[in-house]
């Protein structure tokens, strides 16, 4: 008995499949040995970024320490629904962190931007190169230091009896010295130009490198036809350098709610005198774990600051993308 001919759908949809699965043979072919590169970096983001996530429960729950095992007191412990997150709002510390936070980050990414673009510009145009090299490496050499060695580098200026500025600087201008680990009123200006020290370095590096890649035939063009250097910084630099700003600012913003725990720990030296100026999300969570115990409640803290932190990037982003759909992230 003869074999019945295919339809023509059928025959269609066998061509197809042929066709796809060897589409896909040629895919992994070519591309394979990308992903085999990837599973490394792609193991790590999913062990110490996705799992942890499951930990957000905590928040929800009144925890308990019955049992040895972290895994049966989670288990076991009660569920307080929003408990957690109404206890942290009822008091004043939310409002505190939350402004400390948030203002303090706003202060240095524009610090960090403003800055960073023009000691990048400067360096761009130093003729000299082998001194440009050196300003870099200078500027740079905080950014790789400790938070710890920093806090005793700051803490040789602030020290209220042998401080360089107690000893000779405020002496010298006829002030009186500051006890400056009491006295809050001075660290919202303290801690941005400590934050802005340790890391401008890194972000006028990144500038320079954008600036780098310009093409000089738009400088010379404009030099022909008669403009200054601020001319040209304004009309070519800055705006081919906008996407990189762009990029960097959203980046930050999408941090705008984690505070540098180092910072605000280390360099004020926990003092709790300057709560009402220091305060910030992560070192809360942390003393509200050290001191009281109470998990549920610094997880309740830690998610309430990565909801906002990623609805921030994402209105950041959509405002850029509504302004140059070009320059968003996504």
């Amino acid at each position: 008995m003869e074999q019945a001919t295919p339809t023509v759908p059928a025959a269609i949809k066998k061509r197809k499949a042929v066709k796809a699965k060897t589409l896909n043979q040629g895919y992994w072919k070519r591309y394979g040995v990308f992903y085999l590169m990837m599973a490394p970096a792609l193991i790590v983001l999913i062990v110490n970024n996705y799992i942890p996530m499951a930990g957000a429960l905590i928040a929800f729950k009144q925890m308990t320490y019955q049992s040895p095992s972290f895994i049966e007191n989670f288990m076991d412990s009660p569920w307080v629904g929003w408990g957690n997150f109404k206890y942290l709002f009822a008091s004043s510390d939310a409002w505190v962190i939350t402004r400390n936070t948030m203002a303090y980050n706003a202060a240095f990414i524009a610090l960090n931007t403003i800055i960073g673009v023009g000691i990048a510009i400067a360096l761009n145009v130093m003729r000299n190169r082998t001194l440009s090299k050196l300003h870099q490496t200078v500027l740079f050499l905080p950014y790789f230091m400790s938070w710890i060695i920093l806090s005793y580098l700051v803490y040789a200026f602030l020290n209220p009896d042998i401080g360089i500025l107690n000893k000779f600087v405020l002496p010298w201008f006829g002030a009186q010295p500051i006890d400056w680990y009491s006295d809050s009123k001075w660290w919202p200006v303290i801690l941005p130009l400590v934050n802005t020290w340790k890391g401008i370095g890194y972000y006028a590096v990144i500038f320079l490198a954008a600036i780098v890649g310009i093409d000089n035939e738009y400088y010379e063009a404009a030099h022909m036809d008669g403009a200054t250097k601020w001319r040209q910084i304004w009309t070519i630099t800055i705006p081919l350098i906008r996407p990189v700003i762009i990029t960097m600012t959203l980046l930050q913003i999408g941090r705008i709610f984690y505070a540098d725990f180092g910072l605000f720990f280390q360099v004020t030296r926990n003092a709790g005198a300057l709560y009402d100026k220091t305060l910030v999300i992560d070192t809360y969570v942390y003393q509200g774990f050290l001191v009281s115990g109470d998990i549920g409640m610094s997880s309740a803290a830690g998610l309430y600051q990565a909801v906002i932190g990623f609805i921030l990037v994402l209105t950041a982003n959509l405002v850029v993308r509504r302004i140059s759909k070009d320059d968003a992230l996504f």
